[in-house]
């Protein structure tokens, strides 16, 4: 996270991690303010993926991709200037890819982290496919439930 106040978005990827048994860290690294710690952490990892999580300026997942060949998934933060962070995530030079996923959506980013893990790991593949039949399982009970009171 670029910033402690980032943890709210940091704990659904956390949620989303354990939910699927992945082993994770997490930190505080300003991609400006401590860009040293920044380097130390990334090139000292050993993570398959990195989720970087970050607001206004948003530059640490751009900084955590050019520090490694892992995959990078930025996570734009909102505030006060939405499409600042959104655009530092996506809009990176060629070479250096992010992936992204939307505002605040810390819970995605865990996830496409493991659908990233589970091309080499079936075991995960399928808890991701039972994750999924679980998700169409709730929406086909809230439309019987929605279909009843209407």
């Amino acid at each position: 996270m670029g910033s402690k106040s980032d943890l709210p978005v940091a704990k659904k990827a956390v949620d989303v991690l354990k939910r699927f048994g992945l082993d994770y860290s997490v930190a505080v690294a300003s991609a400006h303010r401590t860009p040293d710690r920044v380097a130390e952490l990334v090139k000292s990892s050993g993570a398959d993926v990195f989720i970087a999580i970050a607001g206004m300026s948003a530059a640490l997942p751009g900084v955590v991709a050019s520090l490694t060949p892992a995959p990078v998934i930025g996570v734009p933060v909102s505030g006060k200037m939405n499409l600042d962070a959104l655009l530092s995530v996506v809009q990176m030079p060629p070479g250096i890819p992010v992936a992204s996923v939307g505002l605040d959506r810390g819970d995605n980013a865990g996830l496409l982290a493991a659908q990233i893990i589970a091309v080499g790991n079936k075991d995960l593949r399928e808890k991701l496919t039972e994750y999924r039949e679980e998700m169409a399982a709730k929406v086909e009970k809230d439309s019987a439930e929605v279909e009843k009171d209407v």
